[in-house]
């Protein structure tokens, strides 16, 4: 598996999401926000958590404008595998790549912790080593964490089982608890928590390493 981190000024997750694609044994390529291509033959993109471009305008914003992004917003519509986590979520939505928003946390203040996640759908590369429902628990931490959406897109993701993950004690305000949306191909991904940072027991808890290894698992196959 090759894979490609998209690095921004200010992301501070780049490195983390690396080493997780690295231990399913991807080779990792580290792309800079200014480059106008992508290298050749990568499997998955990750875009990963951080403060892009300071959080300036809207989080996500700026990033979602840079010549890379356009490349990114291509590979995805030619059918590529791409994850966004946290302020990559952000840049995601941004990019019109999923639908709704990241607004600010309902509780007005950052929050950092672990927090448990059910899991919506096993039909996805990303969670297919997952059961409906089963609880997982992955960090967090972010002020623009909100997932906003109106009834209609709601009623839309559910009918199309494109809620990934909700939160079982949402600590953000997000509509409908929802913590990981689908694209409609399913084969983009966005989540504000880090998977990436549960990787390792040794860093206190391994859940997230199930959705890499899924993933890893069906770009060998492909």
């Amino acid at each position: 598996m090759r894979a490609g981190v998209i690095v921004f000024p200010g992301s501070n997750c780049d490195r983390d999401l690396a080493v997780a694609f690295e231990r399913t044994g991807a080779k990792v390529s580290m792309i800079w926000h200014k480059d106008t291509e992508l290298p050749q033959g990568l499997d998955v993109i990750g875009i990963p958590g951080g403060f892009s471009f300071g959080d300036y305008l809207r989080c996500g914003a700026i990033a979602a404008q840079s010549p890379i992004c356009r490349a990114v917003v291509d590979y995805a519509h030619r059918g590529g595998y791409v994850i966004g986590i946290c302020n990559g979520f952000q840049v995601l939505t941004e990019t019109r790549l999923l639908p709704g928003v990241l607004m600010r946390n309902s509780v007005l203040k950052f929050v950092c912790k672990t927090v448990g996640l059910s899991v919506a759908t096993e039909d996805s590369a990303f969670t297919r080593n997952y059961h409906r429902d089963q609880v997982v628990h992955f960090p967090i931490a972010h002020h623009d964490g909100n997932y906003t959406a109106d009834a209609e897109l709601v009623a839309r993701l559910i009918g199309e089982d494109r809620v990934a993950f909700r939160y079982t004690d949402n600590p953000n305000g997000s509509t409908d608890d929802i913590a990981g949306v689908l694209s409609e191909n399913r084969r983009v991904l966005g989540l504000m928590p880090h998977p990436e940072r549960a990787v390792d027991i040794n860093h206190g808890g391994s859940d997230g390493a199930a959705l890499f290894s899924a993933l890893a698992s069906v770009l060998e196959l492909a």
